[in-house]
């Protein structure tokens, strides 16, 4: 798989975890293209922590808006009923509360839903953004990220880099595994595509937990 088939498999998988009147706040990146695959049964608010509600699929080419972006700057659509405000509502509702899932990117999980996503030692960054706010307040956390990194392990026994947050991360879904962050350790439930209990097991340094009802993933 090319690496643009590797995030539509997880931005996929992701969609599927969110359910009817969730209000969602996707992280930039890989994250945001699970607005693209909301089945239209459901309706999910995204929730942009620079000051908006009823975030879309993103513009098709030559139909962006350089006013309307996401936290990330990246161009993006607004659904009818959405409503811009300023940044302190915007946390209010985030530290309130009231996200009932947040989608983010990570450079490291460990097995003790530890999440390390903002800053690489040595390299210049803008800051951590919204995310420690976002993986405290949000009812769910949800990491959406490719395996591995130039194969290496992005999901370890224990985080190198300076955490983001300790023991927030519920569930992370990749290309080759969707897992649940238990108090028993890393509970494998599904198989990505063309991949065994094996493949997963080499490209992960933390030990897993192999659920009983084990499945391969299924994608909409």
């Amino acid at each position: 798989m090319d690496r643009q088939q590797i995030k539509e498999i997880i931005a996929k998988r992701v969609a599927l975890e969110l359910r009817d009147g969730d209000v969602v706040n996707l992280g930039i990146g890989l994250p945001t293209m699970v607005a693209n695959y909301i089945s239209d049964d459901i309706d999910v608010i995204f929730q942009s922590e620079n000051g908006f509600v009823g975030l879309g699929p993103a513009p098709k080419e030559g139909e962006e808006d350089k006013d309307l972006t996401n936290a990330g700057a990246q161009p993006v659509t607004i659904k009818a009923g959405g409503a811009f405000f300023d940044s302190s509502t915007s946390f209010a509702i985030i530290r309130g509360g009231h996200v009932d899932a947040t989608v983010l990117g990570a450079l490291q999980v460990d097995e003790k839903g530890n999440l390390a996503n903002w800053m690489i030692p040595g390299k210049m960054v803008p800051g951590m953004g919204g995310a420690m706010d976002l993986v405290v307040g949000a009812k769910k956390v949800i990491i959406a990220m490719q395996h591995t990194a130039k194969g290496k392990p992005k999901i370890l026994n224990e985080c190198t880099l300076p955490l983001t947050a300790a023991g927030q991360v519920d569930m992370i879904i990749t290309e080759m595994a969707v897992m649940k962050v238990t108090k028993d350790g890393l509970l494998v439930t599904e198989l990505g595509p063309e991949v065994s209990v094996e493949d997963v097991k080499a490209a992960t340094e933390a030990e897993l937990i192999i659920s009983e009802n084990l499945k391969r993933m299924e994608l909409k």
